[in-house]
């Protein structure tokens, strides 16, 4: 391989990253407002299939992280064009956060399980269900810090039971459109 094929791989990857990070952002912006203490709806985590379908593992990964950083230093890229440390260290941080631990069982899971359908699917779902343990465990020590401890069925009850039907519906539409997609994206 010539290095000028090496430097468009790189300049490829990193414009996919690139891409799928912004994808991510407006994919976050994409809401629907529900009461507190209720997480609002986003397309946020149809944005991180994708990303981790289309991407693979590590470059899925990297494009995570810099949507997380992006939002760390105060880009508007969350929910409702938030951005800052202050939404992380928020309600809804965890969940946020979690899209990296998502990202890194995907990575792990695929690297080591081979690329096939079944196991990104599979990948995806476990992963999906760290986000929500790592999310819904923030909130409960955020609301136990705030003075208003909650059981973890009623945390479930907010952060996560509304959520699982429509995160597995956005999975599904990540695989279809990636399938479709792929051949572009390679």
């Amino acid at each position: 391989m010539s290095e000028q094929t090496v430097s468009r791989l790189r300049t490829k990857d990193l414009t996919l990253i690139a891409l799928f990070t912004v994808l991510m952002a407006v994919c976050a912006w994409i809401s629907v407002p529900v009461p507190a203490p209720l997480i609002q709806f986003t397309m946020q985590t149809f944005a991180v299939f994708a990303a981790l379908l289309a991407l693979g593992g590590r470059r899925g990964t990297y494009a995570v992280t810099a949507y997380l950083l992006l939002g760390a230093v105060g880009a508007p890229v969350f929910s409702n064009f938030r951005g800052g440390l202050s939404v992380l260290l928020g309600a809804t941080g965890g969940y946020i956060l979690g899209f990296f631990f998502q990202a890194l069982l995907y990575w792990l899971m695929t690297a080591k399980l081979g690329e096939e359908l079944k196991v990104k699917i599979a990948a995806s779902v476990l992963g999906l269900l760290v986000c929500y343990a790592f999310g819904t465990a923030w909130y409960l020590v955020l609301y136990a810090r705030m003075g208003k401890p909650m059981g973890l069925l009623a945390a479930l009850g907010y952060c996560v039971f509304p959520f699982v039907l429509p995160d597995l519906v956005k999975l599904a539409l990540a695989v279809l459109l990636v399938r479709r997609a792929g051949k572009y994206l390679e």
